[in-house]
C-alpha cells in the first residue's frame, strides 16, 4: 500500500488486525522493510499490529529529489502514523532505522509506548565517519549499487554468516542492487548529517529494549552499553554470533527477546 506523505509516496505494510497493539518497524540502511518479515509475521501471530514502510528513497518509496535527512525522515514517520490513525506505538528501528527512532523519540516521545533498539548508536558521526560517509557517496554515484552491495554486505554481515544466514546475505544484496544511486548517495549524507541524540537518553522514561551483536563492528556493543548506561530502566541484550544484522543473523535469539518484552509490556498494560 502507499501513502501520499510530504509529496511522496511512502510504500507501507500491515499484519495483525487493526485494533491490537501496533508495533512499528523502521529498517537499516539502504534496506527496505523486507528486512522485517519475519518480525512482522511473528508479532502479528502473537497479537499485535505490525507495520513496516520503505523509508524515502528505499524498496518501493519515491525517491525524490534524493536530499534527505534524518529529520525529514522523522517527518515522514509522525506524518505515515498520523495518516493511519496510529495513536502511541512501540517503536523497533535497526542502524539508520534507529537514528530516526531515537530522533523522534527526542522530538515527540509522547508518540510512544515504549522503543525497540536495535544495532544503533546515539552519537553522531565523527569527522573521520563524515569523511568517509562522503567519499561512499561519491563512489556508489561512480561505480554503482550493486558495487556498493558487494562490499557493503562484508561489512555488516559476521563472517559466519555467509554460509549460516546465506539467503539473507543475498536478500539484502539484491536490495541494495535495486537502490538507486541517487539514494544511497543522499542518504549517506543525511546519516553523516545527523544530530546527537546522547543528551536525551537520560529523560527518557519508556520501555526500551536494546538489542546489539556481539560482533557489529558497524555500531559496536560499547555503543549499545553506552545507550543502556543513560536509559533509565532499559534491558540490553547482545545477539550471540551476530554482526550489524542482528535480526537476520540469529533471528532465535533476537525474536525470543523481542516476542519477550512486547509481552511483558503488554501483561504491565
Amino acid at each position: 500500500m502507499h501513502a501520499l506523505i510530504n509529496g511522496g509516496n511512502i510504500h507501507w505494510e500491515e499484519l495483525g488486525a487493526a485494533d491490537a497493539p501496533s508495533v512499528v518497524f523502521l529498517h537499516g540502511f539502504p534496506f527496505s522493510l523486507e528486512m522485517w518479515r519475519a518480525q512482522m509475521e511473528l508479532v502479528a501471530a502473537n497479537g499485535f499490529r505490525a507495520l513496516a514502510y520503505d523509508i524515502r528513497g528505499h524498496g518501493m518509496s519515491d525517491v525524490g529529489d534524493g536530499q534527505f535527512t534524518i529529520e525529514s525522515h522523522v517527518d515522514d514517520l509522525f506524518a505515515l502514523l498520523d495518516e493511519l490513525k496510529i495513536g502511541r506505538t512501540v517503536i523497533v528501528g535497526l542502524s539508520m532505522g534507529g537514528y530516526i527512532t531515537l530522533r523522534a523519540l527526542e522530538r515527540s516521545p509522547e508518540r510512544f509506548l515504549a522503543a525497540v533498539l536495535c544495532d544503533t548508536r546515539s552519537e553522531s558521526d565523527t569527522n573521520e565517519g563524515r569523511i568517509r560517509r562522503a567519499v561512499s557517496a561519491s563512489t556508489v554515484k561512480k561505480t554503482g549499487s550493486a558495487a556498493f552491495a558487494e562490499d557493503f554486505v562484508k561489512a555488516v554481515f559476521a563472517p559466519e554468516s555467509v554460509t549460516r544466514s546465506a539467503g539473507a546475505i543475498e536478500a539484502i544484496r539484491r536490495t541494495i542492487a535495486r537502490t538507486t544511486p541517487l539514494s544511497i548517495a543522499g542518504t549517506l549524507i543525511a546519516l553523516a548529517g545527523r544530530s546527537d541524540t546522547t543528551a536525551a537518553l537520560a529523560g527518557l522514561s519508556l520501555p526500551t529494549l536494546i538489542l546489539v551483536g556481539e560482533k557489529d563492528i558497524t555500531t559496536p556493543p560499547a555503543a549499545s552499553a553506552a545507550m543502556h548506561e543513560r536509559i533509565r530502566g532499559s534491558d540490553l541484550q547482545i545477539v550471540p554470533g551476530a554482526a550489524h544484522m542482528s535480526n537476520l543473523e540469529n533471528p532465535q535469539f533476537f525474536n525470543e527477546k523481542l516476542l519477550g518484552f512486547l509481552r511483558r509490556l503488554s501483561a504491565s498494560r
